[in-house]
């Protein structure tokens, strides 16, 4: 009685097609959901000790956060008064269409909570300051 199966059997190959499918399937996944995960305020940071500030002709526009949360603005027409974030919108959109690279900079108190600061880094973005930077006192000053 000859065998049943005589016919000989192509050697297993694997199938790479469902797997290349998911894998286009996370490539996407990926691709929609890492935008999502870039949110905040972008903040360039010293790596290590801060440099200070190049001279520059024109005065950096400075908002300043005391103890209390008060915003001030340094170009204001009357800089110790505490302003509301729409004017300091206004008045920081006015300065960068006239100098768009002028610096802006933040200067918040120590006491402050931190969401405070970062809300006044939203308020100057949403001005139009391409960058924030903050400032510091180094520890010699002290």
């Amino acid at each position: 009685m000859p065998p049943l199966n005589t016919r000989k059997r192509p050697i297993a190959e694997i199938n790479i097609v469902p797997y290349v499918d998911v894998m286009l399937v996370l490539l996407v996944i990926f691709m929609v959901a890492a935008p999502m995960l870039m949110q905040g305020v972008e903040v360039e940071l010293p790596e290590a000790t801060a440099k200070s500030i190049q001279s520059v002709q024109e005065e950096p526009i400075v908002m300043s956060v005391d103890d209390q949360g008060q915003y001030f603005l340094n170009i204001a027409p009357e800089s110790d008064k505490p302003l509301d974030a729409v004017s300091i919108a206004q008045q920081v959109k006015a300065a960068l269409t006239q100098d768009p690279k002028r610096a802006v900079l933040v200067k918040g108190d120590n006491k402050v909570a931190y969401g405070t600061v970062v809300a006044a880094m939203v308020i100057l973005q949403q001005a139009g300051a391409p960058s924030v930077g903050l400032l510091t006192r180094s520890p010699e000053q002290e």
